[in-house]
């Protein structure tokens, strides 16, 4: 009798054609998963909590998670590092088995005999829940993820709560799938072109030629000795070294608001936009300058053969744009201010410093520089005054 009682009360054609729209009211996953839950609760469904897990492609992070719970009425997202894998908390979770095994999995807590094989069940029993459930969501480019649920209802899921369950989950996953690929597209954006580029990739500005000009400080850094460093040990180790090179170089680049354009081999090409105080932008980039020498000084600590780089600073316009041929093409920067800045770093091998700047960045920040006269940049007519902390 419960259950046919709340069979007549649920009724999902309202949430189903909400979610069969796109979810519209919804403009973020948060929202979505909070929305629907909602709508579930208002229909008669008991569930207290739920939760999507969905993979990723990104270099640090593997999936998100995605928590609604009644009594907060809100959902937390967290990200989970690649190690996660590994980790005895997903080895030993049924989002693992879905994963896995792409099958539906039920604990009837309820039950006095039901196992308690998963950590999670002992933690969601505590908050007084009595039956949990796992599902797949089947992405249509052949990707499983999942959802649980979880009630408190005495008993545990009516067989109306199973059913509603399972009929309102294939359109919430066409609608996670949609914003899932959006994540993912921006994902790839972000690691591989930078965010702002990746922005107005995704805003339209994919044509060969889609350009601006702007006003920026070029930075530009590079490795030096890297050819004996390379022949003196393995491919694997010369890369590994590298990525070390450049998250002490260029991390702080990213934590001042610059921008990474390109990696040149062991050189990089980064920008920080004026915008209207081009002081501003001078003392963004030069406190990621401070900050990559005293990274780079850390690690060299605990290295028999000290690293040792250059770093170049030059304000200039240029054009910020895309470049290439009609079928390969790259959001960059180009113009005479990015080669003098290339050519600024390249002096500092020969000048016996680690950090040059040219005359218009002093200009804007002029405070603590020491002038190390004036020099002909290769491929430059006029000469240039450089400068180096003091």
């Amino acid at each position: 009798m419960a259950d046919q009682d709340v069979n007549t009360q649920l009724s999902l054609e309202p949430v189903i054609a909400w979610l069969d729209a796109g979810a519209p009211s919804a403009r973020q996953p948060t929202e979505v998963l909070l929305e629907l839950c909602r709508r579930l609760v208002a229909q008669g469904l008991s569930i207290y909590r739920a939760a999507v897990f969905v993979r990723t492609l990104h270099p640090n992070v593997l999936g998100r998670g995605f928590i609604w719970q009644a009594d907060r009425d809100a959902v937390e997202v967290n990200e989970f590092p690649h190690d996660q894998a590994d980790s005895e908390a997903f080895v030993k979770s049924p989002v693992r088995i879905v994963f896995a095994q792409h099958v539906e999995v039920r604990r009837r807590l309820a039950d006095p005999a039901c196992p308690r094989d998963f950590p999670i069940l002992e933690d969601i029993a505590k908050e007084g829940a009595t039956d949990f459930l796992a599902l797949p969501l089947r992405f249509l480019g052949g990707e499983v993820h999942a959802a649980t649920f979880a009630t408190r209802r005495p008993g545990g899921f009516s067989d109306a709560d199973l059913a509603a369950l399972r009929r309102v989950l294939p359109p919430f996953t066409r609608v996670a799938d949609i914003y899932a690929n959006m994540r993912k597209a921006r994902n790839i954006l972000d690691a591989y072109l930078g965010p702002s580029a990746g922005e107005k990739v995704l805003a339209g500005q994919i044509k060969r030629g889609d350009s601006q000009d702007i006003n920026a400080v070029i930075w530009f850094c590079d490795l030096r000795d890297s050819t004996p460093l390379a022949d003196s040990m393995s491919r694997h180790e010369f890369l590994a070294l590298l990525n070390d090179y450049f998250e002490c170089v260029l991390g702080p680049v990213l934590e001042q608001q610059g921008e990474v354009l390109r990696f040149i081999g062991d050189a990089a090409l980064a920008i920080f936009p004026v915008g209207e105080r081009p002081a501003e932008a001078c003392s963004r980039a030069l406190a990621a300058a401070r900050e990559a020498l005293a990274r780079m000084d850390k690690l060299n600590k605990n290295r028999q053969r000290p690293l040792r780089f250059g770093i170049g600073l030059h304000l200039g316009e240029l054009t910020y744009g895309n470049i290439g041929t009609p079928t390969r093409i790259e959001f960059t920067v180009v113009g005479a201010a990015a080669n003098e800045a290339a050519r600024i770093e390249a002096l500092c091998k020969s000048l016996k410093v680690d950090l040059l700047v040219s005359e218009r960045v002093v200009r804007a920040l002029p405070a603590g520089w020491k002038s190390l006269g004036s020099h002909t940049l290769r491929g430059v007519g006029d000469k240039m005054e450089l400068f180096t902390l003091a």
